[in-house]
């Protein structure tokens, strides 16, 4: 592959606006009950009628950020409505938690045990307030950030399994969705308040979680950065460490700092190369840090997810640094991504590939796959690469 950005600009923008966001456009919207299935085969047909809010809240999220950032279009604002009005009705309880399912019709499933439910509909709300202009929306998304933060620090409440004391552990998941959290409310947000949510999620997550040695992230830690010799705590979980890389590279890109952005990419290519699958290609699911057995059995899966975040985080990075492993990576990646995850027949991407890259689950979507992380990188390497056609590599991005 030659650095042809322009056209591979247009081959994602092609992706993005003829394939995907159409079929989640034509097959999930619920006009009887309100809402979106995210249940669906791989024609498009619906195979189960719950509602997972957090995947409500990222399909609203992503129709309303293509309609405030790529073209104001009537039809994408529609469906954005569509969601936030189904989740205004019925997706939290009285003190503002956001539950995890509903029924088709909106009754609640499964208790807000999650924090992750709040975030992102933090983000819909904000996003669809800033395209409707609708103040009820950005007052629910401010209302639901603050809960996000009194939260932090126990964030499952009632509802966590583990008893308290035996084995504390910290978790990287809550500080690398908060650094993303922020970044999209920060229109809504004071500086203060926007500032020091960014300074703490960097110090936790390269105090706490990082591997200094090996330069990749530990799922879960003890409460002071101790790497822990039980499952949890040998869990590296690539997808995540890669994600949360990317998401490192922005504030670095909004603050002009060099030395963030070349930790992050550090961290991005040494995860690579350690979760790379050598014999089959694609990336591990999750691995044990110490080259035990995973507890996961899924651990050796391919998931579009993980691929798609380092597509993003590759190129984020190149751009910034011009590191040319950054691109070799890229292309390597993006062979096997396109190769295997895009469905020419229906549309849409496959979720699901077995170690040797053939299709586990003809769905598009389900329980954790929806409508949000193929367009969202779609839409995110599009513009690196229109960022890449215009402007200066390494030094000159920052």
């Amino acid at each position: 592959m030659n650095k042809s950005f322009a056209l591979l600009a247009e081959q994602y923008r092609r992706a993005l606006l003829e394939d995907v966001i159409p079929f989640w456009g034509n097959h999930s919207v619920d006009s009887e009950c309100g809402g979106f299935f995210s249940c669906l085969n791989r024609d498009g047909s619906v195979y189960d009628t719950d509602k997972f809010v957090w995947l409500q809240a990222r399909q609203v999220w992503t129709f309303s950020m293509l309609h405030n950032r790529l073209e104001k279009r009537e039809p994408w604002l529609r469906i954005a409505r569509h969601g936030a009005e189904f989740l205004a009705r019925h997706g939290s309880d009285e003190a503002g938690n956001w539950y995890f399912s509903l029924t088709r019709e909106g009754r609640p499933l499964v208790e807000p045990y999650n924090i992750f439910s709040d975030c992102f509909a933090a983000i819909a709300l904000s996003q669809f307030a800033l395209a409707a202009s609708d103040d009820r929306a950005r007052q629910a998304a401010a209302r639901t950030y603050q809960n996000i933060l009194a939260r932090r620090g126990n964030p499952k409440g009632k509802y966590a399994k583990t008893v308290p004391g035996t084995r504390p552990m910290v978790s990287l998941a809550l500080p690398m969705i908060l650094a993303n959290v922020a970044q999209e409310l920060e229109w809504m947000l004071d500086p203060g308040t926007f500032d020091g949510t960014l300074n703490a999620c960097i110090e936790e997550v390269f105090s706490l979680f990082l591997d200094e040695g090996r330069q990749v992230l530990h799922e879960h830690v003890a409460p002071d950065g101790s790497k822990l010799d039980c499952h949890e705590g040998r869990l590296l979980n690539p997808g995540h460490g890669i994600e949360a890389m990317w998401f490192m590279m922005d504030i670095a890109e909004r603050r002009n700092d060099r030395a963030l952005a070349a930790r992050a990419v550090e961290v991005v290519v040494r995860t690579l190369e350690l979760g790379w699958d050598a014999s089959h290609g694609g990336i591990y699911y999750f691995l044990d840090a110490q080259g035990h057995p995973p507890q996961q059995l899924e651990w050796d899966q391919k998931l579009w997810w993980v691929h798609v975040e380092a597509l993003v985080a590759l190129l984020k990075g190149y751009r910034l640094t011009g590191r040319e492993d950054c691109w070799s990576w890229y292309e390597r990646l993006h062979a096997y991504t396109w190769g295997h995850f895009p469905d020419p027949g229906f549309g849409e991407w496959y979720g699901y590939l077995s170690r040797r890259g053939e299709v586990l689950l003809p769905l598009k979507g389900g329980k954790w796959k929806g409508c949000f992380h193929v367009p969202r990188a779609l839409y995110l390497c599009m513009r690196e690469f229109e960022k890449l056609c215009a402007g200066p590599l390494g030094k000159g991005a920052l």
